[in-house]
C-alpha cells in the first residue's frame, strides 16, 4: 500500500511540480515517473532458516494468514483461490496456495488425539460443525462429507491437492504450555507431544510471521484468513 501511495503522489499534479522536474527531464528520461518494477519470484532458498515454502509451481501464488481458526475459513480461502484459477494440467499449474497456521489457528495442524487430550476445542471455543459442541477432534481433518462448507477445504484434501501449509513453532510452544494442565502433563512433555502429532505434510516453521515473509518473498500475494 505504501508503494501505491508513493506512485499516486508522483502522478498527482501540484504547484510547481512540473517546473521543478523540467530541467532534468531529458537527462533522466522521466525514469522517476516510471512504475516500480515487479519483484521477480525468488527461486533460490533464503540464506537463513529452512527452504520453505520451497519452489512454488503455480503461475499465481497466494499465502493465507491464518491467525485464528475463524470456523475454518482460512482453509476455505486457500481452496477458493486455487479453484477459481482453473484446473491444473500435465504441464501447467494455474495456482498454488500457501497457508500459515499461527497464533490460535495453530491447532488446525494437530491430529485428533491432541484435540481430545488437551481439550483444544473447549479451551479455544471451537465448535465442531458436526456435533455443534466444543470440538473433541480436529474438525478440519478428514471430516465426513457435507460437514464443512466445502469438502475439499479439509486439511488433508488441501495437502493432497498441492497446498503448502506451515505451522508456527512459537505458537506450538506457547499453546502447548498453556494447555498442558488440561492433559496433566508438564509443559515440556506437551510441547514434545504436540510436535510429534503435527499432521504429516505440514511443516513446522520458526514462526508464523517468518513464514508469511518467506512466502511473500517467493512471490505470494497476501490474504488475511482470520
Amino acid at each position: 500500500m505504501a508503494e501505491l501511495a508513493h506512485d499516486k503522489t508522483l502522478l498527482t499534479p501540484r504547484r510547481g511540480f512540473f517546473g521543478r522536474i523540467a530541467a532534468g527531464a531529458m537527462a533522466l528520461g522521466l525514469a522517476g515517473l516510471a512504475p516500480a518494477p515487479v519483484r521477480a519470484r525468488q527461486e533460490s532458498p533464503p540464506s537463513d532458516g529452512p527452504d520453505w515454502p520451497g519452489k512454488l509451481k503455480g503461475l499465481h501464488c497466494q499465502v493465507v494468514d491464518a491467525y485464528a481458526p475463524n470456523e475454518g475459513f482460512p482453509l476455505a480461502f486457500a481452496y477458493s483461490f486455487v479453484a477459481t484459477n482453473g484446473p491444473p494440467s500435465a504441464d501447467h499449474v494455474p495456482a498454488t496456495a500457501v497457508v500459515v497456521l499461527r497464533h490460535s489457528a495453530f491447532p488446525i495442524a494437530l491430529g485428533h488425539t491432541m484435540w481430545e487430550k488437551y481439550k483444544i476445542g473447549e479451551s479455544l471455543k471451537i465448535v465442531d460443525p458436526e456435533t455443534k459442541a466444543p470440538a473433541t477432534k480436529n474438525p478440519f481433518l478428514q471430516p465426513k462429507s457435507g460437514i464443512l462448507l466445502v469438502d475439499d477445504m479439509a486439511v488433508d484434501r488441501l495437502l493432497a491437492s498441492g497446498t503448502v501449509i506451515g505451522a508456527c513453532n512459537l505458537a506450538l510452544k506457547v499453546l502447548s504450555q498453556k494447555f498442558a494442565g488440561n492433559a496433566g502433563v508438564t509443559a515440556e512433555d506437551a510441547a514434545k507431544e504436540w510436535a510429534a502429532n503435527v499432521i504429516p505434510g505440514i511443516s513446522v516453521i520458526p514462526s508464523g510471521t517468518w513464514g508469511l515473509n518467506r512466502a511473500q518473498e517467493r512471490g505470494c500475494t497476501y490474504c488475511a484468513g482470520g
